[in-house]
């Protein structure tokens, strides 16, 4: 069955309404990786003679080159062509969730209305580069599918209590910190009726400059007045790893310039540090790597899914467990920086998963029961 895609188109509004080819962008990101005009056509799969003629036809149209060609020193991007690129990928990093949710939702919507049987399982998780692969491994190799909505981690699992939700894709912090960070969640979490569905383990960092121009080193030096930082939304998992590693430290968010300055997903703010609107961020390594920036690790952390109990044993949710046992999932998995499988597809309690966070919830309990009215 055909998939429904949804990407933002530029229209330059002249007199002709004049689309900006999808390829102008590919290729002008190649001559910026590679450095040359024939290595750059061949990687996005254009011909010399066409890829010069994209080049001429657009600074024709826009009035200014956009790659400069040097005798000796091969093939560069103009300051327009820089800036043409950094505007499109921050368009694809900043909308794509939001695009991403819709077509989940049209999406689900044409599977039903070709079959009322069809198995569509509806998922609302923090994105990630691991998720993100999922749906097209289940349309590959699984009889289920799934309905994917990209929301924050708190969002995610406060939809799987009210129901609106049969997966939520959330993380948590390996070691010391679960127990802190577990706060945000708990509210939602209903230990006796939910189970958790691992899946891989990933490092969260900070995302600088290549070369790291300004030395930042760990988050303390994020209060440095020099340094320009993007955090994550509200809600975001990312952003509740944040304020739990800076309370863990010490470190007000106050001091912090760019503190609430947000971006909804990694590669945006990937794309904010590699134009310098920011010197840091926090995020995933995948993020950086694709912008060619610098990574520093910070944290590892767990990827989960959380189901209802109930839900283990229904077909769709079985077809999942069993696509991230294979090796398809094994497979998708390798090629991502910063990211390893975790036992795919075993199922645990919140509690066997956190012992110590669930161990500090039930002092806690113990502790406000015993303490005098």
């Amino acid at each position: 069955m055909a998939v429904v895609h949804l990407k933002p188109a530029w229209v330059l509004h002249g007199a002709d309404g004049e689309h900006f080819e999808p390829k102008l962008f590919g290729l002008l990101a190649a001559i910026r990786d590679s450095g040359r005009l024939t290595a750059a056509a061949k990687a996005v799969g254009l011909s010399y003679r066409h890829a010069w003629g994209l080049l001429a036809k657009w600074a024709a149209i826009l009035g200014s080159d956009l790659v400069a060609m040097e005798q000796g020193k091969g093939t560069s991007l103009t300051r327009l062509g820089e800036r043409l690129l950094w505007v499109e990928q921050r368009t694809q990093a900043s909308l794509f969730p939001q695009l991403e949710n819709i077509a989940a939702e049209l999406n689900a919507e044409i599977r039903r209305s070709r079959s009322a049987h069809a198995s569509i399982v509806r998922v609302h998780a923090s994105h990630g580069y691991a998720i993100e692969r999922l749906p097209a491994l289940l349309h590959a190799h699984a009889q289920a599918e799934i309905a994917l909505r990209y929301v924050g981690s708190v969002e995610a699992l406060a939809s799987l209590a009210r129901g609106t939700c049969d997966l939520a894709g959330f993380h948590v912090p390996i070691g010391a910190l679960a127990a802190p960070f577990w706060e945000q969640y708990a509210r939602w979490i209903r230990p006796r009726q939910q189970r958790v569905i691992r899946m891989v383990r990933r490092r969260q960092g900070l995302i600088v400059a290549s070369g790291n121009p300004l030395r930042i080193r760990s988050l303390d030096d994020l209060a440095r007045p020099r340094i320009r930082f993007v955090n994550r939304q509200a809600g975001s998992g990312t952003r509740v790893l944040f304020d739990t590693l800076l309370a863990a430290r010490g470190i007000d968010p106050r001091a912090i310039r760019g503190y609430d300055t947000a971006e909804i997903t990694h590669a945006a703010v990937a794309t904010a540090v590699a134009s310098g609107a920011a010197h840091a961020g926090l995020g995933v390594e995948p993020a950086a790597r694709a912008y060619k920036l610098d990574f520093i690790p910070v944290v590892e952390e767990r990827y989960l899914l959380a189901c209802r109990l109930s839900a283990l044993a229904t077909a769709p949710v079985q077809s999942i467990v069993a696509l991230l046992r294979g090796s398809a999932f094994r497979r998708a998995i390798e090629t991502v920086p910063g990211y390893r499988i975790d036992h795919p597809g075993k199922v645990a309690t919140f509690a066997e998963l956190f012992p110590d966070a669930f161990e500090a919830r039930r002092a806690r309990r113990c502790d406000h029961a015993q303490s005098p009215a």
